[in-house]
Order: C-alpha cells, then structure tokens, then sequence
C-alpha cells in the first residue's frame, strides 16, 4: 500500500480537496486503484449536524455517512464509493480510544495523546486503506489522505504527529507527502511573494514532516524565478515546486499537474506499477471535458432559491450536478442566486429593492431549482416561486425541501387547504400534507435521519423521469431526511393531476412526484445531485436543464440517450422546431394536430401537454 498525504499552508480553502482528488485521478488513469480519506480535525463525530454556513455542504455517502464535502470531490474525480470510515475527524478518534479505555482495553495505563491517540489515528488510516471502493471488492494500490485544515493549528497538531511516526511505520518508499501553499501577489507590486510558502514548509518541517512535492497556489502561473527560489529556501528540488494556478475548470486541473511529470515523480518516488512509456491516450476523458467546457457558447439559466445563497458551497454537489447536466447539452450553466426569504411578502414591505429584483432574477430564469434545507426560514418565499413556476409552466425541479414545499404549495393553491404545511413548521396544522417519519428522534440530532443509499420503484410507464433514467423499473438514490409527505393524502393530490410515480420498496414513501399537463415539474425526495458524475450527469438535473433549453422533448423522443462521450449531440433542433415536426408527422398520417394536446376527455395528459408550445 502506497500513501500520499497532502497538507495545506498559509490559509484554510486553498484546493487541497481538488488537488488530493486530480493526484488520485491522474494515478487511477495509469491503472491503478485508488481510494481517498479526509481528516477534519474538529471534535464533532461528524458533518451531520453542522450548519452549512460552517463548512458547506453536509455530503452524504451510500451508508448514510454524513461527510466534509471534499468526499464528494473524490467520488466525483475518481468515480468511486467512498464509505463513512473514510472521513475521520478528532471525534471520532477520541470517542474510540474512550470506549476501549472505558472496557479496560489498556490494562490501567494512563491514556494519553502520544501514544494511545496517535495509535488509534494510524491504525485507522491502515485500516480503511485496505477497504474497496470500486465496487469490484479489490485492494487499493494507492490511498490519498487530505490533512484539513493548516499546518499549525492546534487542532490538527495530533494528527501530523500521527504521520511523522506513520511515515516510518509504512517506510519511506511507501509514503510521500505533498505540501499544498499559497504564492499571493499583492496588487500594490504585482510581484509573487513566497515567504508565506517557506514559512509554512518551515513550520511542517519543524514538526517532522519534510514535503517531497510543494504545490503552489496562485492566481496566476508562477514564474521559474519564483520557482527557484521556492526550492531554494524548502529543501525540494524545482522540479519538486509544482504550480496550480487559477483556471477556468477543475477539469484542468489533472491536466495541469501531468504537464509538470507529476506521475512520472510519483512513480520513482513511491515505486509505482506504471508502464513507461505510458499512452498518450490516458488523459483523453479529462482534456475533452476541459475543451467542451471552454469552447460551450450558449447558456441555460437556471434560478436556485435557496436558504443558504450567500455561501455557495452550501450547495457544491447541487452546482456540480447543474455543470454536468448543462455539459452534456454542450452548454454552461448560469445560475441566478435568490434567497428565498427575499420573495416573501414580508420583504417587499421592509426592502421592496432587495424584494423586486429577487422577483426580477426568478422572472428570467429559463429554469428553477429549490433545493434542500431544515427550518423555516425561507419557506414561504421557496412556496411563492414554486407557485410562479406552476402557473407560468417554467421548468421546475424540487430536491428534498423543495419536493416537500411543492406538496405543501399545491395543497394550498390548488386542494384550497389554505393552512396546509408540513409539521416541521406548524405542528398544529390541520392539513398535515408533510410529516415527520417514525425513526425520526427530536431528542437526537446526529445521524437520526433518513439517510444513505435507497430504493425507489416506478409506479407509471409514462413517468418522464423514468424515461431520463432509462426505463428503469428501480433506482437507487441518497437520501437524507426527517420529514415525508402524509401517505394519507397522497390521494387527494392524484386526483387533481400531482402524481407521485415513484415509491419507496414498501410503496408507503413518496419519491417522486410529477405534475400533470406541465412541461416540467418534478420533485423528488431523494438527493441526486450526489451521485452525478460528468460523464453520468443526474437524470433529474439533466431533464431541468433541457426543458429549461428548449431539448427535453427531442431527447425524450430519440430514447433518452447520451452519446459514449456524455453529449447529447442533436443540438441543432429546438423545442418548437420538434413540435412542428411533429405535429406536421401527425397531419401527413391523416390525424389532426389537435390530437396531439388533448385527449378523449377534452383534458390533457402529461406528455400530450408538454408538446403545447
């Protein structure tokens, strides 16, 4: 087992998540397998109960670990599963070792942070190294660990003593440590300064671990001077000072660090199973990702209206899951952000400003998202734009919450409940169109919810989301959840055209729900924004961001299929030009283009209505 522990210097969020994770795809290309862990050094058992506002996104795994979010960044680069143990943090640790103190494991010794904490972090790190996460129950060859925080912090101080001993444990030929820093340049110079680089370098020295590669971060390339003077002062040779500077796509980012040799040092250094010569081909997928994203010159717009806008990696999976959908249509996505809270009526009374151009961003989204959140703060405003999107036929996705507060809508507006809502808001409520779930524990916070991987079974041939998942009779999705829709009144909505086509094993949950005679209005339960990868982008992210672009329907009508490269190449034709067509198609048959938006009743069905320009 080989080991590559990457560090950060100078400040916290410097990409050490993007750059553990393109060091681990770089060495998956070449073949090898690879698995990744994350350490935060805070005493929370876990991400469960942070608020985004904290650390971002909580990201959930298929065993319902709650997670830092640069576990979704590995996944996302490597394409694999990644498990709970593979993200530790202090307490987790700490709740170890006191168990074992408290059954007597270590025999009346006095517990200590060196030994007894050091230990318990190594043997962790040996241990989830060796657990499969392709899928396929093979060894990792390689582990990437990402140290979070900054060398020096308090917190992370058991920790990096952990690895100055580990590095002997494992030997020198199987443990490498790279070292990521920042090279600002102040504007008043313009000149890259590196003393925060050998300051840092110094600092992780003096502690015991010396850096065989020092990544520089910087706005833009460094210069071989700085270079120089880089390895110089940090006891690395230049062609261990490898520069990452900002670029427009984390896809280039691989690419960066393969035209500095990076694979051909880590095959010296760690003695490697990579063929030399390796194929040209190896970075293919990567650079044809990078080229589509550049050369992408038309642009979907799509509304997000959440609780959390003003730190955006509240929802880092949500934003990737809108990249990869918006890709494979060979567009870019631009994402207006609007806190919900501004749509409410309360607002425009005590800032009609903030109030108007809230509404001014939703009116000319070409698509909406409400995503997920806890509380209820923002409700009414998430309510209002749900209500605008129903009535003004806009493409509309609904993510967990946002599923739940188009329940809540529609009950209101449309059933005439006028004080429907769910019990998470108003548990007096008489029309209690959203519960909350039997093992959900008010008493509990961490790790009570609904969470991980499950099941979902379509209920309806005629689905629109079961034909983006390919006609699928079952999926598998993340969830993460206190809260459901009432089962009891799930019948009540079906009458008036809110069908719910997809159900948990037991048929008693609902998971998907899609409105009748609209173009594109669906919610699910799930989070699929989780599992998106950018050359598997999420069906239900996928078919906003091509109703929201004029594609659904063509694509829907040629078999829901990508081509092997992820793009759906058929970019030629619009949403009108295809209703033309077919309704054209129709009239040469000798039918009526009439029979194409109704139906025997006079009324209209989902797919029919869709075709209506």
């Amino acid at each position: 087992m080989k080991y590559i522990l990457v560090t950060g210097g100078v400040i916290s969020g410097i990409g050490k998540g993007v750059i553990a994770s393109s060091l681990g795809t770089l060495l998956k290309v070449c073949g090898l397998h690879v698995t990744s862990i994350k350490i935060d050094p805070y005493i929370n058992i876990d991400a469960g109960t942070f608020s985004p506002y904290e650390h971002g996104e909580v990201f959930v795994l298929d065993d319902g670990g709650e997670v830092d979010l640069d576990l979704g960044n590995y996944e996302r680069f490597l394409d694999v599963t990644l498990h709970r143990d593979n993200n530790i943090t202090t307490g987790k640790i700490y709740q170890q070792v006191i168990n074992k103190e408290r059954r007597g494991d270590y025999l009346g010794k006095t517990v200590q942070v060196v030994p007894h904490i050091t230990d318990a972090i190594q043997e962790w790190v040996e241990r989830v190294a060796h657990i499969s996460v392709d899928g396929d129950d093979t060894t990792p060859d390689v582990c990437v660990i990402e140290l979070g925080g900054t060398i020096g912090d308090i917190e992370g101080m058991p920790f990096v003593e952990a690895f100055r001993q580990f590095q002997f444990r494992v030997k020198r030929e199987n443990f490498c440590c790279v070292h990521v820093s920042l090279v600002p340049q102040p504007s008043a110079t313009g000149e890259q300064k590196t003393k925060p680089t050998q300051n840092s370098v110094r600092e992780l020295r003096g502690l015991g671990l010396s850096p065989d590669l020092v990544v520089c971060r910087s706005t833009n390339e460094v210069t071989d001077a700085i270079k120089e003077k880089i390895s110089n002062f940090c006891h690395v040779d230049r062609e261990q000072v490898i520069n990452v500077h900002d670029v427009s796509s984390i896809f280039k980012v691989p690419l960066l660090l393969e035209d500095q040799h990076i694979i051909d040092y880590l095959r010296t250094r760690l003695n490697l199973a990579i063929p030399v010569p390796r194929p040209k081909k190896l970075m293919n997928k990567w650079r044809d990702l990078a080229q589509r994203s550049d050369r992408c010159q038309k642009t979907v717009a799509i509304a997000i209206v959440g609780k959390y806008t003003t730190l955006q990696d509240a929802y880092a999976s949500v934003i990737k899951a809108l990249q990869h959908a918006a890709l494979a249509i060979n567009h870019k996505v631009d994402i207006k952000w609007i806190e919900a809270s501004d749509l409410e009526l309360i607002t425009q009374k005590e800032n009609p400003v903030k109030y108007h151009e809230a509404w001014q961003h939703l009116c000319s989204a070409q698509g909406v998202l409400v995503p997920g959140g806890f509380g209820s703060r923002g409700v009414e405003g998430k309510v209002a734009a749900i209500e605008w999107t129903r009535l003004n036929r806009k493409p509309f996705l609904g993510v967990c919450l946002g599923f739940q507060c188009a329940v809540i809508e529609f009950a209101r507006h449309v059933l005439d409940w006028k004080d429907a809502d769910s019990t998470e808001f108003n548990p007096q409520t008489t029309h209690q169109v959203v519960i909350d779930m039997p093992e959900h524990n008010p008493g509990q916070m961490g790790g009570t919810m609904r969470l991980g991987k499950r099941t979902t079974m379509f209920k309806s041939n005629e689905s629109m989301l079961k034909k983006l998942y390919g006609n699928k009779e079952k999926i598998e999705e993340r969830h993460r959840h206190r809260y459901e829709v009432n089962p009891k009144m799930v019948p009540y909505f079906e009458k008036h055209g809110m069908n719910f086509v997809g159900h948990d094993l037991e048929g008693e949950r609902m998971e998907i729900m899609e409105l009748q005679d609209h173009p594109y209005f669906v919610g699910v339960q799930y989070h699929p924004e989780y599992i998106s990868r950018p050359l598997s982008p999420s069906p239900p992210y996928l078919g906003l961001v091509m109703a929201a672009s004029g594609k659904l329907l063509s694509f829907l009508a040629k078999g829901s299929r990508l081509s092997p490269s992820c793009v759906y190449e058929q970019d030629s034709e619009d949403e009108d030009e295809f209703i033309v067509r077919e309704e054209l198609h129709q009239l040469s048959k000798g039918g009526s283009s009439s029979s194409l938006v109704t139906n025997g009743n006079g009324g209209t069905s989902a797919s029919e209505m869709a075709l209506i320009p």
